[in-house]
């Protein structure tokens, strides 16, 4: 396969989609495709700084379910199970939609609701 046609594949891809990519890279040669973290001590400190742990858990925020309010609560019933009533109660308070997701499962959840017309972050 040409580079040229395998990054156009690449580039059509949904995140999703390229986040499947990137686990059966890591998993097919061993390797992790996480940015290494670099810790840099003050100019002239006596100690180094203590390194900071990666965070591995996120929580997903609702900040604003936009124009499309029913497109959110679909995908809120998707990535949490809720029931109708529930996702349209949860989208509707904003705040916390899921606590503790792996960081891959959590970008991924949150491209979904920006795709949806809804603005979130995670925590």
């Amino acid at each position: 396969m040409d580079v040229q046609k395998l990054i156009e594949e690449v580039k059509a891809m949904s995140v999703v989609e390229l986040n499947d990519l990137v686990k059966a890279l890591e998993e097919e040669f061993g390797v992790s495709a996480a940015a290494p973290v670099a810790v840099a001590g003050a100019a002239g400190a006596a100690e180094a700084a203590p390194a900071e742990e990666e965070k591995t858990e996120f929580d997903l925020v609702l900040k604003d379910f936009g124009a499309n309010k029913i497109g959110v609560i679909k995908v809120v019933r998707e990535l949490t199970g809720l029931g109708l009533a529930e996702a349209k109660k949860a989208v509707e308070g904003l705040g916390t939609i899921k606590e503790a997701m792996p960081k891959a499962d959590a970008e991924a959840a949150l491209a979904k609701l920006k795709e949806a017309g809804a603005t979130a972050e995670l925590k």
